[in-house]
């Protein structure tokens, strides 16, 4: 897949956002495995997300703190398959965050090995589009999602617009 478009996801902020949306929940789901009930965050996901990401085309990755229990919590709810998961290194591996650069900014860019992508997170700022873009080989989108809205159409527009450049 290295013609593919990686898309890195990430989940507080731009899936389930800040303040609860007025949409259909995934929350409420029948099968909900017991341990995610006392989780209500779980129910601001919207389960359109699943499909409109899917529908972007690129190779989708979990790119959150959550890391692999996006896969066993967040997937299912939205309806995505297992996603790879950025496997983020200890603190001590991290190299020092100079110049407002999100901490994700720099191993994301390595992550992605020059092949084009697209990067869905509510904490990125112009220093690390800055960054990105100096440092990266290849096409990057570092796209910021309004944490308290999370993902709009908006954004999905934006980033459907930026893919079909590539």
């Amino acid at each position: 897949m290295p013609g593919v478009v990686l898309i890195f996801v990430d989940v507080d902020g731009p899936l389930i956002p800040f303040k609860a949306r007025a949409v259909r929940r995934a929350g409420g789901a029948s099968g909900e495995p017991a341990a995610d009930r006392g989780n209500p965050l779980l129910d601001r996901l919207d389960p359109e997300d699943g499909r409109r990401l899917l529908a972007l085309g690129g190779q989708l990755v979990w790119a959150t703190t959550w890391m692999a229990q996006a896969n066993e919590v967040v997937s299912p709810r939205l309806g995505l398959p297992e996603l790879p998961v950025v496997e983020w290194p200890d603190e001590d591996e991290d190299e020092d965050v100079a110049g407002g650069l999100h901490w994700k900014t720099v191993f994301l860019t390595r992550w992605a090995a020059g092949r084009p992508f697209v990067w869905l997170d509510d904490e990125t700022t112009d220093a690390d589009r800055r960054w990105v873009m100096a440092n990266h080989p290849g096409r990057a989108l570092v796209h910021r999602v309004d944490p308290y809205a999370g993902l709009s159409e908006a954004d999905f527009s934006e980033v459907r617009r930026w893919l079909e450049t590539v």
